[in-house]
Protein backbone atom coordinates (compact mmCIF):
# COMPACT_ATOMS: atom_id res chain seq x y z
CA UNK A 1 0.00 0.00 0.00
CA UNK A 2 1.32 3.08 -1.05
CA UNK A 3 2.32 6.34 1.69
CA UNK A 4 -0.64 7.97 0.48
CA UNK A 5 -3.38 5.15 0.82
CA UNK A 6 -1.98 4.87 4.56
CA UNK A 7 -2.01 8.06 5.24
CA UNK A 8 -6.31 8.68 3.71
CA UNK A 9 -6.71 5.22 5.26
CA UNK A 10 -5.54 6.61 9.01
CA UNK A 11 -7.75 10.25 8.28
CA UNK A 12 -10.30 7.64 7.79
CA UNK A 13 -10.25 5.35 10.66
CA UNK A 14 -9.86 8.59 12.67
CA UNK A 15 -12.95 10.09 11.62
CA UNK A 16 -14.60 7.48 12.35
CA UNK A 17 -13.16 6.66 16.16
CA UNK A 18 -14.77 10.27 16.50
CA UNK A 19 -18.21 9.77 15.38
CA UNK A 20 -19.32 7.29 18.53
CA UNK A 21 -22.02 5.50 18.10
CA UNK A 22 -23.53 7.73 15.17
CA UNK A 23 -25.29 10.80 14.59
CA UNK A 24 -29.00 9.09 15.79
CA UNK A 25 -27.19 8.21 19.19
CA UNK A 26 -25.48 11.90 19.14
CA UNK A 27 -28.70 13.54 18.22
CA UNK A 28 -30.37 11.12 21.23
CA UNK A 29 -27.95 12.37 23.42
CA UNK A 30 -28.27 16.35 22.94
CA UNK A 31 -32.09 15.43 23.30
CA UNK A 32 -31.80 14.43 26.61
CA UNK A 33 -29.21 17.89 27.37
CA UNK A 34 -25.87 15.78 27.65
CA UNK A 35 -23.09 16.94 25.29
CA UNK A 36 -21.52 13.85 24.16
CA UNK A 37 -17.86 12.00 25.90
CA UNK A 38 -15.13 14.60 23.20
CA UNK A 39 -17.58 17.50 23.39
CA UNK A 40 -17.39 17.19 27.79
CA UNK A 41 -13.35 16.96 26.90
CA UNK A 42 -12.77 19.93 24.93
CA UNK A 43 -15.15 21.59 27.56
CA UNK A 44 -13.07 20.43 30.34
CA UNK A 45 -9.14 20.82 28.70
CA UNK A 46 -7.28 23.49 27.53
CA UNK A 47 -8.10 24.34 24.26
CA UNK A 48 -6.40 22.10 21.64
CA UNK A 49 -4.62 20.10 24.40
CA UNK A 50 -6.02 16.67 24.18
CA UNK A 51 -4.26 13.45 23.53
CA UNK A 52 -6.46 10.82 22.85
CA UNK A 53 -4.67 6.92 23.73
CA UNK A 54 -6.45 4.02 22.45
CA UNK A 55 -8.81 5.31 19.69
CA UNK A 56 -8.77 1.87 17.44
CA UNK A 57 -9.49 -0.37 19.87
CA UNK A 58 -12.66 -2.70 19.80
CA UNK A 59 -14.14 -5.03 21.97
CA UNK A 60 -13.54 -9.12 21.71
CA UNK A 61 -16.88 -10.25 22.36
CA UNK A 62 -18.45 -12.77 19.50
CA UNK A 63 -21.82 -13.78 21.00
CA UNK A 64 -25.34 -12.30 21.10
CA UNK A 65 -24.54 -10.60 17.84
CA UNK A 66 -21.29 -8.31 18.75
CA UNK A 67 -18.39 -9.92 16.30
CA UNK A 68 -20.84 -7.39 13.68
CA UNK A 69 -21.49 -4.71 15.55
CA UNK A 70 -18.09 -2.86 16.59
CA UNK A 71 -17.10 1.00 17.40
CA UNK A 72 -13.80 2.12 16.95
CA UNK A 73 -12.55 2.82 20.59
CA UNK A 74 -15.65 1.12 21.64
CA UNK A 75 -17.60 3.01 24.66
CA UNK A 76 -15.22 5.23 26.13
CA UNK A 77 -12.38 8.01 25.24
CA UNK A 78 -9.38 8.60 27.07
CA UNK A 79 -6.23 10.39 27.02
CA UNK A 80 -4.32 13.25 28.44
CA UNK A 81 -4.50 17.05 28.14
CA UNK A 82 -4.29 20.22 30.24
CA UNK A 83 -6.30 22.32 32.85
CA UNK A 84 -5.10 25.55 33.39
CA UNK A 85 -1.88 24.71 31.53
CA UNK A 86 -1.45 21.62 34.30
CA UNK A 87 -1.77 18.15 32.92
CA UNK A 88 -3.97 15.49 33.77
CA UNK A 89 -5.25 12.20 32.34
CA UNK A 90 -8.75 10.96 32.08
CA UNK A 91 -12.14 9.24 30.54
CA UNK A 92 -15.19 9.76 29.23
CA UNK A 93 -17.89 7.36 28.93
CA UNK A 94 -19.48 7.17 25.82
CA UNK A 95 -23.43 6.51 25.82
CA UNK A 96 -24.11 6.57 22.07
CA UNK A 97 -21.61 3.42 21.92
CA UNK A 98 -23.87 -0.05 23.99
CA UNK A 99 -25.09 2.98 26.25
CA UNK A 100 -21.01 3.51 27.64
CA UNK A 101 -21.47 0.53 28.73
CA UNK A 102 -18.29 -1.26 30.58
CA UNK A 103 -16.41 -3.93 28.50
CA UNK A 104 -12.91 -6.06 28.74
CA UNK A 105 -11.25 -3.64 26.95
CA UNK A 106 -13.44 -0.19 27.99
CA UNK A 107 -12.15 -1.42 31.79
CA UNK A 108 -8.23 -2.30 29.98
CA UNK A 109 -8.42 1.81 28.47
CA UNK A 110 -9.46 2.79 31.45
CA UNK A 111 -7.15 1.08 33.58
CA UNK A 112 -4.05 2.10 30.90
CA UNK A 113 -4.92 5.86 31.75
CA UNK A 114 -4.85 5.55 35.23
CA UNK A 115 -1.69 3.76 35.28
CA UNK A 116 -0.05 6.58 33.49
CA UNK A 117 -1.59 9.14 35.61
CA UNK A 118 0.32 7.46 38.96
CA UNK A 119 3.43 6.80 36.96
CA UNK A 120 3.83 11.12 35.96
CA UNK A 121 1.99 12.09 39.21
CA UNK A 122 -1.12 13.59 37.93
CA UNK A 123 -5.08 13.97 38.39
CA UNK A 124 -7.21 12.01 36.96
CA UNK A 125 -10.67 12.50 36.28
CA UNK A 126 -13.69 10.30 35.46
CA UNK A 127 -16.52 11.35 33.44
CA UNK A 128 -19.16 8.99 34.01
CA UNK A 129 -22.02 8.26 31.52
CA UNK A 130 -22.55 4.62 31.28
CA UNK A 131 -25.76 1.81 31.71
CA UNK A 132 -23.00 -0.46 33.91
CA UNK A 133 -21.05 -3.63 33.08
CA UNK A 134 -21.92 -4.76 29.44
CA UNK A 135 -24.19 -8.09 30.06
CA UNK A 136 -23.29 -9.32 27.24
CA UNK A 137 -19.64 -9.82 28.53
CA UNK A 138 -20.81 -11.83 31.75
CA UNK A 139 -17.69 -12.14 34.11
CA UNK A 140 -15.06 -10.30 31.63
CA UNK A 141 -17.30 -6.77 32.33
CA UNK A 142 -17.20 -7.55 36.14
CA UNK A 143 -13.26 -8.15 36.26
CA UNK A 144 -12.82 -4.83 34.60
CA UNK A 145 -14.50 -3.06 37.27
CA UNK A 146 -12.26 -4.95 39.95
CA UNK A 147 -9.20 -3.66 38.43
CA UNK A 148 -10.43 -0.34 38.08
CA UNK A 149 -11.58 -0.44 42.18
CA UNK A 150 -7.87 -1.95 42.94
CA UNK A 151 -6.52 1.07 41.03
CA UNK A 152 -8.55 3.87 42.89
CA UNK A 153 -7.41 2.38 45.71
CA UNK A 154 -4.12 2.38 45.31
CA UNK A 155 -3.57 5.73 43.43
CA UNK A 156 -5.56 7.04 46.98
CA UNK A 157 -3.71 9.79 48.47
CA UNK A 158 -1.28 9.96 46.04
CA UNK A 159 -2.57 11.31 42.93
CA UNK A 160 -6.15 13.77 43.45
CA UNK A 161 -8.92 11.56 41.78
CA UNK A 162 -12.12 12.70 40.81
CA UNK A 163 -15.77 11.25 39.52
CA UNK A 164 -18.21 13.18 37.42
CA UNK A 165 -21.63 11.64 37.23
CA UNK A 166 -23.18 13.36 34.11
CA UNK A 167 -25.62 10.02 33.07
CA UNK A 168 -26.00 7.14 34.78
CA UNK A 169 -24.14 5.00 37.31
CA UNK A 170 -25.50 1.94 38.18
CA UNK A 171 -24.85 -1.00 40.28
CA UNK A 172 -21.15 -1.71 40.46
CA UNK A 173 -20.62 1.13 38.40
CA UNK A 174 -21.22 3.46 41.33
CA UNK A 175 -18.02 2.22 43.73
CA UNK A 176 -15.65 3.74 41.44
CA UNK A 177 -16.48 6.89 42.05
CA UNK A 178 -17.88 6.37 45.37
CA UNK A 179 -13.43 5.58 46.48
CA UNK A 180 -12.44 8.81 44.93
CA UNK A 181 -11.89 12.17 46.76
CA UNK A 182 -14.33 14.28 45.05
CA UNK A 183 -17.60 13.68 42.87
CA UNK A 184 -19.71 15.89 40.94
CA UNK A 185 -22.96 15.18 39.95
CA UNK A 186 -24.99 16.91 36.81
CA UNK A 187 -28.95 17.85 38.21
CA UNK A 188 -31.24 16.01 36.04
CA UNK A 189 -29.16 13.28 34.13
CA UNK A 190 -26.71 12.57 36.62
CA UNK A 191 -27.96 9.65 38.96
CA UNK A 192 -26.58 7.10 40.89
CA UNK A 193 -27.89 3.65 42.63
CA UNK A 194 -27.15 0.17 43.05
CA UNK A 195 -30.19 -1.42 42.31
CA UNK A 196 -33.19 1.01 40.01
CA UNK A 197 -36.71 1.91 40.82
CA UNK A 198 -37.38 -1.51 39.11
CA UNK A 199 -35.95 -3.81 41.22
CA UNK A 200 -36.74 -1.76 44.10
CA UNK A 201 -40.30 -2.14 43.41
CA UNK A 202 -40.28 -5.79 42.96
CA UNK A 203 -38.49 -6.52 46.41
CA UNK A 204 -40.28 -3.90 48.56
CA UNK A 205 -42.67 -3.35 47.23
CA UNK A 206 -41.28 0.90 47.16
CA UNK A 207 -42.89 3.25 44.35
CA UNK A 208 -39.50 5.88 43.65
CA UNK A 209 -38.40 7.44 40.46
CA UNK A 210 -34.96 7.30 39.20
CA UNK A 211 -34.24 11.04 40.40
CA UNK A 212 -35.63 10.44 43.70
CA UNK A 213 -33.53 7.48 44.26
CA UNK A 214 -30.48 8.42 43.02
CA UNK A 215 -30.53 12.09 41.37
CA UNK A 216 -27.75 14.72 42.56
CA UNK A 217 -29.70 16.69 45.61
CA UNK A 218 -30.31 13.31 46.81
CA UNK A 219 -26.67 12.22 47.50
CA UNK A 220 -25.62 15.90 47.76
CA UNK A 221 -28.14 16.10 50.55
CA UNK A 222 -29.02 12.77 52.16
CA UNK A 223 -26.66 10.11 51.45
CA UNK A 224 -23.73 12.40 51.05
CA UNK A 225 -21.90 10.39 48.37
CA UNK A 226 -22.05 14.09 46.38
CA UNK A 227 -19.84 16.93 46.63
CA UNK A 228 -20.74 19.25 44.00
CA UNK A 229 -23.99 19.80 41.81
CA UNK A 230 -24.27 21.28 38.42
CA UNK A 231 -26.76 22.41 36.48
CA UNK A 232 -25.52 21.00 33.45
CA UNK A 233 -22.57 19.72 32.04
CA UNK A 234 -20.79 23.27 31.25
CA UNK A 235 -21.30 24.37 34.28
CA UNK A 236 -20.10 21.07 36.13
CA UNK A 237 -17.36 21.33 34.11
CA UNK A 238 -16.23 24.73 34.68
CA UNK A 239 -16.63 23.74 38.49
CA UNK A 240 -13.96 20.91 38.01
CA UNK A 241 -11.28 23.25 36.68
CA UNK A 242 -11.78 25.00 39.41
CA UNK A 243 -11.47 22.94 41.76
CA UNK A 244 -8.27 21.42 40.64
CA UNK A 245 -6.60 25.64 41.05
CA UNK A 246 -6.63 24.46 44.58
CA UNK A 247 -4.36 21.07 44.35
CA UNK A 248 -1.68 19.99 43.78
CA UNK A 249 -0.64 18.02 41.12
CA UNK A 250 0.24 14.77 43.69
CA UNK A 251 1.29 14.24 46.89
CA UNK A 252 4.51 14.77 46.81
CA UNK A 253 4.20 18.32 46.08
CA UNK A 254 2.61 21.92 47.48
CA UNK A 255 -0.46 23.53 46.34
CA UNK A 256 -0.28 26.14 44.07
CA UNK A 257 0.57 29.00 44.36
CA UNK A 258 -1.74 31.97 42.40
CA UNK A 259 -1.07 35.79 42.56
CA UNK A 260 -3.67 37.60 44.86
CA UNK A 261 -4.15 41.05 45.03
CA UNK A 262 -5.61 41.36 48.58
CA UNK A 263 -3.73 43.00 51.22
CA UNK A 264 -2.27 40.27 53.46
CA UNK A 265 -2.33 43.20 56.87
CA UNK A 266 -5.84 44.15 55.53
CA UNK A 267 -8.48 44.36 59.04
CA UNK A 268 -12.19 43.72 58.95
CA UNK A 269 -13.78 46.21 61.08
CA UNK A 270 -17.36 43.67 60.74
CA UNK A 271 -15.53 40.92 62.15
CA UNK A 272 -15.52 42.73 65.22
CA UNK A 273 -19.63 42.80 65.73
CA UNK A 274 -20.17 39.75 63.87
CA UNK A 275 -20.94 37.39 67.29
CA UNK A 276 -23.69 38.17 68.86
CA UNK A 277 -23.36 39.35 72.58
CA UNK A 278 -26.15 36.95 73.08
CA UNK A 279 -24.35 33.50 73.29
CA UNK A 280 -27.66 31.67 71.99
CA UNK A 281 -27.75 33.52 68.95
CA UNK A 282 -26.55 32.29 65.43
CA UNK A 283 -24.31 34.33 62.99
CA UNK A 284 -23.20 33.15 59.93
CA UNK A 285 -20.07 31.82 59.64
CA UNK A 286 -19.50 31.69 55.82
CA UNK A 287 -19.75 35.66 56.42
CA UNK A 288 -16.30 35.03 58.94
CA UNK A 289 -14.26 33.22 56.12
CA UNK A 290 -15.23 35.12 53.36
CA UNK A 291 -14.10 38.34 55.18
CA UNK A 292 -10.98 36.64 56.28
CA UNK A 293 -9.79 34.39 53.21
CA UNK A 294 -8.16 36.31 49.73
CA UNK A 295 -10.77 38.48 47.60
CA UNK A 296 -13.61 36.94 50.07
CA UNK A 297 -13.69 33.70 47.53
CA UNK A 298 -14.43 30.68 49.32
CA UNK A 299 -15.11 27.19 47.53
CA UNK A 300 -17.51 24.88 49.19
CA UNK A 301 -17.26 21.28 49.54
CA UNK A 302 -20.28 18.90 50.20
CA UNK A 303 -22.03 22.40 50.98
CA UNK A 304 -26.13 20.65 51.08
CA UNK A 305 -24.87 17.77 53.30
CA UNK A 306 -24.45 18.46 57.35
CA UNK A 307 -24.45 21.80 56.67
CA UNK A 308 -24.04 22.19 60.63
CA UNK A 309 -20.24 22.33 59.66
CA UNK A 310 -18.61 23.88 56.55
CA UNK A 311 -15.76 22.43 54.66
CA UNK A 312 -13.87 24.09 51.49
CA UNK A 313 -11.11 25.54 49.57
CA UNK A 314 -9.90 29.24 49.58
CA UNK A 315 -6.68 30.96 49.90
CA UNK A 316 -4.43 32.86 52.05
CA UNK A 317 -1.84 35.32 50.49
CA UNK A 318 -2.30 33.47 47.17
CA UNK A 319 -1.89 29.51 49.02
CA UNK A 320 -4.46 27.09 48.80
CA UNK A 321 -5.85 26.48 52.21
CA UNK A 322 -8.64 24.13 53.50
CA UNK A 323 -11.39 25.29 55.48
CA UNK A 324 -13.42 23.26 58.67
CA UNK A 325 -15.71 25.56 60.42
CA UNK A 326 -19.05 25.16 62.26
CA UNK A 327 -22.28 26.99 60.89
CA UNK A 328 -23.97 28.02 64.28
CA UNK A 329 -26.72 29.11 62.20
CA UNK A 330 -27.28 25.41 61.72
CA UNK A 331 -28.20 23.08 64.62
CA UNK A 332 -26.13 25.66 66.76
CA UNK A 333 -23.08 24.10 65.18
CA UNK A 334 -23.49 20.73 66.99
CA UNK A 335 -21.25 18.02 65.65
CA UNK A 336 -23.46 14.94 64.77
CA UNK A 337 -22.72 11.87 62.69
CA UNK A 338 -22.86 13.35 59.41
CA UNK A 339 -20.75 16.13 60.19
CA UNK A 340 -18.04 14.26 61.73
CA UNK A 341 -18.04 12.37 58.49
CA UNK A 342 -18.25 15.00 56.39
CA UNK A 343 -15.33 16.89 58.39
CA UNK A 344 -12.89 14.13 58.84
CA UNK A 345 -12.69 13.04 55.38
CA UNK A 346 -12.15 16.49 54.32
CA UNK A 347 -9.54 16.66 56.42
CA UNK A 348 -7.71 13.43 55.24
CA UNK A 349 -8.06 14.73 52.05
CA UNK A 350 -6.16 17.50 52.76
CA UNK A 351 -3.46 16.02 54.94
CA UNK A 352 -2.82 13.59 51.90
CA UNK A 353 -1.95 16.16 49.51
CA UNK A 354 0.02 19.32 51.88
CA UNK A 355 -2.99 21.43 52.00
CA UNK A 356 -2.83 23.52 55.28
CA UNK A 357 -6.33 23.30 57.41
CA UNK A 358 -7.84 26.33 59.29
CA UNK A 359 -10.60 25.69 61.53
CA UNK A 360 -12.99 28.33 62.86
CA UNK A 361 -14.67 26.73 65.79
CA UNK A 362 -17.95 27.54 67.26
CA UNK A 363 -18.81 24.10 69.11
CA UNK A 364 -21.56 23.76 71.73
CA UNK A 365 -20.73 20.31 72.06
CA UNK A 366 -21.83 16.75 70.11
CA UNK A 367 -25.29 16.64 69.35
CA UNK A 368 -27.10 14.48 72.02
CA UNK A 369 -30.25 12.75 71.28
CA UNK A 370 -31.13 8.61 71.45
CA UNK A 371 -31.09 8.70 67.52
CA UNK A 372 -27.90 9.92 67.40
CA UNK A 373 -26.14 7.21 70.43
CA UNK A 374 -28.36 4.42 68.74
CA UNK A 375 -26.81 5.34 65.02
CA UNK A 376 -22.98 5.76 66.37
CA UNK A 377 -22.13 9.25 67.24
CA UNK A 378 -19.14 7.89 69.50
CA UNK A 379 -17.75 6.01 66.60
CA UNK A 380 -18.24 8.67 63.99
CA UNK A 381 -17.02 11.37 66.44
CA UNK A 382 -13.59 9.47 67.11
CA UNK A 383 -13.09 9.72 62.98
CA UNK A 384 -13.17 13.38 63.43
CA UNK A 385 -10.35 13.28 66.44
CA UNK A 386 -8.48 10.44 64.39
CA UNK A 387 -8.33 12.34 61.12
CA UNK A 388 -7.25 15.78 62.97
CA UNK A 389 -4.57 13.81 65.08
CA UNK A 390 -3.22 11.93 62.40
CA UNK A 391 -2.59 14.98 60.52
CA UNK A 392 1.06 16.92 60.17
CA UNK A 393 0.29 19.64 57.66
CA UNK A 394 0.22 23.40 59.41
CA UNK A 395 -2.70 23.23 61.47
CA UNK A 396 -3.98 26.80 62.39
CA UNK A 397 -7.18 27.04 64.71
CA UNK A 398 -9.81 30.21 65.84
CA UNK A 399 -11.97 29.87 68.15
CA UNK A 400 -14.97 32.44 67.43
CA UNK A 401 -17.16 31.49 70.48
CA UNK A 402 -18.02 28.26 71.73
CA UNK A 403 -15.83 25.44 72.63
CA UNK A 404 -17.37 22.90 74.94
CA UNK A 405 -16.48 19.86 76.29
CA UNK A 406 -14.99 16.72 73.97
CA UNK A 407 -16.14 18.47 70.63
CA UNK A 408 -13.78 21.34 71.68
CA UNK A 409 -10.70 18.87 71.43
CA UNK A 410 -11.74 17.37 68.30
CA UNK A 411 -11.48 20.83 66.52
CA UNK A 412 -7.84 20.53 65.87
CA UNK A 413 -7.20 21.25 69.66
CA UNK A 414 -3.71 22.14 71.14
CA UNK A 415 -4.22 18.56 72.56
CA UNK A 416 -4.47 16.76 68.98
CA UNK A 417 -1.22 18.35 67.51
CA UNK A 418 -2.39 21.64 66.58
CA UNK A 419 0.05 24.17 66.02
CA UNK A 420 -1.03 27.65 65.79
CA UNK A 421 -4.25 27.93 68.52
CA UNK A 422 -5.97 31.19 68.46
CA UNK A 423 -9.42 32.66 70.33
CA UNK A 424 -11.55 36.22 70.00
CA UNK A 425 -12.41 37.54 73.34
CA UNK A 426 -15.52 36.14 73.32
CA UNK A 427 -14.41 32.32 73.23
CA UNK A 428 -15.55 30.24 76.41
CA UNK A 429 -14.12 27.06 76.55
CA UNK A 430 -15.10 24.69 78.83
CA UNK A 431 -16.78 21.33 80.21
CA UNK A 432 -19.15 22.75 78.90
CA UNK A 433 -22.06 26.13 79.23
CA UNK A 434 -22.03 28.31 81.90
CA UNK A 435 -25.85 27.38 82.74
CA UNK A 436 -25.33 23.70 82.46
CA UNK A 437 -22.25 23.42 84.16
CA UNK A 438 -24.10 25.65 87.44
CA UNK A 439 -27.73 24.09 87.55
CA UNK A 440 -24.86 20.96 88.29
CA UNK A 441 -22.65 22.16 90.79
CA UNK A 442 -24.46 24.29 92.21
CA UNK A 443 -28.09 23.11 92.27
CA UNK A 444 -28.29 22.78 96.02
CA UNK A 445 -27.68 26.58 96.40
CA UNK A 446 -29.86 27.18 93.79
CA UNK A 447 -32.68 25.60 95.25
CA UNK A 448 -32.17 26.96 98.74
CA UNK A 449 -32.01 30.17 97.47
CA UNK A 450 -34.36 32.66 98.77
CA UNK A 451 -34.17 34.04 95.13
CA UNK A 452 -33.25 31.32 93.39
CA UNK A 453 -33.39 33.05 89.36
CA UNK A 454 -30.84 35.59 90.68
CA UNK A 455 -28.59 33.48 92.66
CA UNK A 456 -28.42 31.17 89.24
CA UNK A 457 -27.56 34.34 87.40
CA UNK A 458 -24.81 35.67 89.54
CA UNK A 459 -23.10 31.82 89.73
CA UNK A 460 -23.18 31.75 86.30
CA UNK A 461 -21.38 35.03 86.05
CA UNK A 462 -18.84 34.27 88.23
CA UNK A 463 -18.49 30.50 86.50
CA UNK A 464 -17.94 32.82 83.18
CA UNK A 465 -15.21 34.70 84.78
CA UNK A 466 -13.33 31.64 86.35
CA UNK A 467 -13.65 28.83 83.50
CA UNK A 468 -15.59 30.08 80.30
CA UNK A 469 -13.35 32.93 78.82
CA UNK A 470 -10.35 32.27 76.63
CA UNK A 471 -7.58 33.35 79.14
CA UNK A 472 -7.55 30.92 81.62
CA UNK A 473 -7.26 28.40 78.69
CA UNK A 474 -4.66 30.63 77.11
CA UNK A 475 -2.56 30.63 80.89
CA UNK A 476 -2.26 26.75 80.83
CA UNK A 477 -0.64 27.47 77.08
CA UNK A 478 -3.44 25.66 75.26
CA UNK A 479 -4.14 29.26 73.34
CA UNK A 480 -1.73 30.85 71.57
CA UNK A 481 -2.70 34.46 71.59
CA UNK A 482 -5.96 36.18 72.25
CA UNK A 483 -6.74 38.01 69.00
CA UNK A 484 -8.23 40.95 67.97
CA UNK A 485 -11.17 39.34 65.82
CA UNK A 486 -10.23 42.23 63.14
CA UNK A 487 -6.92 41.06 63.04
CA UNK A 488 -7.61 37.40 62.09
CA UNK A 489 -7.11 36.99 58.33
CA UNK A 490 -2.96 38.60 59.11
CA UNK A 491 -2.79 36.56 61.90
CA UNK A 492 -3.44 33.78 59.61
CA UNK A 493 -1.15 34.35 57.40
CA UNK A 494 1.20 35.01 59.12
CA UNK A 495 1.19 31.89 61.37
CA UNK A 496 1.22 30.13 58.11
CA UNK A 497 4.04 31.51 56.86
CA UNK A 498 5.75 30.79 60.09
CA UNK A 499 4.94 26.79 59.50
CA UNK A 500 5.22 26.70 56.04
CA UNK A 501 8.96 24.48 56.29
CA UNK A 502 6.75 22.78 58.96
CA UNK A 503 8.35 18.87 59.08
CA UNK A 504 5.64 16.38 61.41
CA UNK A 505 5.77 12.57 61.18
CA UNK A 506 3.37 9.58 62.72
CA UNK A 507 4.94 6.59 64.23
CA UNK A 508 6.13 4.19 61.28
CA UNK A 509 3.34 1.60 60.25
CA UNK A 510 1.57 0.11 57.56
CA UNK A 511 -1.81 2.07 57.92
CA UNK A 512 -3.67 3.22 61.21
CA UNK A 513 -6.99 1.46 62.01
CA UNK A 514 -9.53 4.52 61.61
CA UNK A 515 -13.17 3.48 63.25
CA UNK A 516 -15.20 3.63 60.08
Amino acid sequence: MAREERLENLAKRRAESQQGGGDKRIEAQHEKGKLTARERIALLLDEGSFEELDPFVTHRATEFGLAERKFLGDAVVTGYGKINGRLVYLFAQDFTVFGGSLSEVVAEKICKAMDLAVKNGTPFIGLNDSGGARIQEGVESLAGYGDIFLRNTLSSGVIPQISVIMGPSAGGAVYSPAITDFVFMVKGTGQMYITGPDVIRAVTGEEVTLEQLGGAMVHASQSGNCHFVAENDHDCLDKVRRLLSYLPQNNMEEPPLVEVIDDPNRRDEELLHIVPEDTTKAYDMKEVIRRVVDNGEFFEVHEHFAPNIITGFARLRGRSVGIVAQQPSVSAGCLDIDAADKAARFVRFLDCFNIPIITLCDVPGYMPGVEQEYGGIIRHGAKLLYAYSEATVPKVTVITRKAYGGAYIAMSSKHLRGDINYAWPTAEIAVMGPDGAVNIIHRETIQQSKNPEETRRNLVAEYQEKFANPYVTAARGYIDDVIDPRETRPRLIRALEMLQNKRDSNPPKKHGNIPL
